[in-house]
C-alpha cells in the first residue's frame, strides 16, 4: 500500500474511532457507536404509519419516528419498505437490523423476538362499507368474509376465531389490499389496528365506516429485534424513552392521527427497564435516560 493511501486509511480509522468514542461517552452502547446506517423495515402500504409519498420514498408516523430515533442514536437509519409478512424473516436472516413497522407485542412473538417498550397502544378495529349494518358483537360476524393483512396479529385473531363465530378469513399481502377488498365488495369487513382503520375511514368518506365492534386486549406496538441482539434493542428503547420525555411522540401522534395521546398511554409513558413489562425478553435493569 502506498504511503498516501495508508495516511488516508489512518485518517478514516481515526475519525471513526473519534465518532465512536463520542457516542460511547454520551451513553450509547459501544457496539452501536458506529457511522454505518441501520436498516429498519417498514410496511410501506400501512397508512398512516408508512405510505408512498410524492416523488418517491415513504412517509408516515413510523417513518418520522425512525428518523427521530436516528437522531437520538447518532447513527443513520435506512428505511426499507416491504410487505409486513416478510419483515421479521428478513430481520432474522440479518438482511434488516430491526423492524420499525408497528408490530403488536404478543406472548407468542415475545417468545422468539425482542421488543422495545411500547410506543402506542393498539386495539383491533373493524371497518365496513358505509350503509351496511353496524357490527356490534362478535356474533354479527357470522357468515361474513373478513379481510386482513397477511401475517399480522389481526390475521392471527381472525384465524383463531373464524370457527367460533362462523366467518371466513381472506388475508392479503398488504393492509391497502385488505381495505380495497371491502371497497370492491369482495369482503364484508376488514380488521386492522385502530389508527390504520380510522385513517382508512377518513380517507374514504361515504364509502367506509368504523364499526362499534372492537377487540381490545391491552396490547402495544413496539419495534422488533432478533433475540440475540439485546444491545441494539436497549439502545433503541432508550431513544424511544427520550422521545416520550421530550413530547416528540405526542407531537407525531397529533400530526398523523389528528388527536393528542391520552394521559397514561404508551405514547407518553416511560416504562422501567427495557422491553414490555410482563412479556418474555423484558429486562428490568434500571438505567438513566441519556437524551440529545
Amino acid at each position: 500500500m502506498k504511503r498516501d493511501d495508508m495516511n488516508r486509511l489512518s485518517l478514516k480509522l481515526a475519525l471513526a474511532w473519534t465518532s465512536a468514542a463520542a457516542l460511547v461517552a454520551f451513553g450509547m452502547p459501544a457496539a452501536y457507536a458506529q457511522t454505518g446506517p441501520l436498516k429498519a423495515g417498514v410496511d410501506g402500504t400501512f397508512a398512516p404509519h408508512a405510505m408512498p409519498k410524492m416523488g418517491g420514498g415513504v412517509e408516515g408516523f413510523n417513518v418520522d419516528l425512525l428518523m427521530e430515533i436516528s437522531k437520538q442514536l447518532g447513527r443513520p437509519v435506512e428505511i426499507v419498505a416491504a410487505q409486513f409478512s416478510g419483515l421479521i424473516p428478513a430481520m432474522n436472516a440479518k438482511t434488516l437490523d430491526f423492524v420499525g413497522a408497528p408490530t403488536t407485542v404478543t406472548p407468542e412473538r415475545a417468545a422468539s423476538l425482542l421488543f422495545t417498550e411500547g410506543y402506542l397502544n393498539t386495539y383491533y378495529q373493524f371497518v365496513t362499507a358505509s350503509g351496511k349494518p353496524d357490527l356490534k358483537v362478535p356474533e354479527d360476524l357470522k357468515g361474513k368474509v373478513i379481510s386482513t393483512n397477511k401475517g399480522s396479529a389481526y390475521d392471527k385473531w381472525l384465524t383463531e376465531n373464524a370457527g367460533k363465530y362462523g366467518f371466513t378469513v381472506e388475508a392479503y399481502p398488504t393492509n391497502t389490499d385488505a381495505v380495497q377488498a371491502v371497497l370492491s365488495g369482495r369482503a364484508d369487513a376488514t380488521l386492522g389496528g385502530n389508527t390504520v382503520s380510522a385513517y382508512a375511514a377518513t380517507r374514504n368518506p361515504g364509502k367506509l365506516q368504523l364499526s362499534t365492534l372492537t377487540v381490545d386486549q391491552g396490547l402495544v406496538w413496539a419495534a422488533v429485534f432478533r433475540k440475540d441482539d439485546p444491545e441494539l434493542r436497549n439502545a433503541v428503547d432508550g431513544a424511544i424513552e427520550c422521545l416520550k420525555k421530550s413530547g416528540t411522540i405526542a407531537q407525531l401522534h397529533e400530526k398523523w392521527f389528528g388527536t393528542k395521546p391520552a394521559a397514561g398511554s404508551a405514547a407518553v409513558t416511560v416504562f422501567p427497564g427495557y422491553g414490555v413489562p410482563g412479556m418474555a425478553g423484558y429486562d428490568a435493569t434500571a438505567h438513566e435516560m441519556k437524551c440529545k
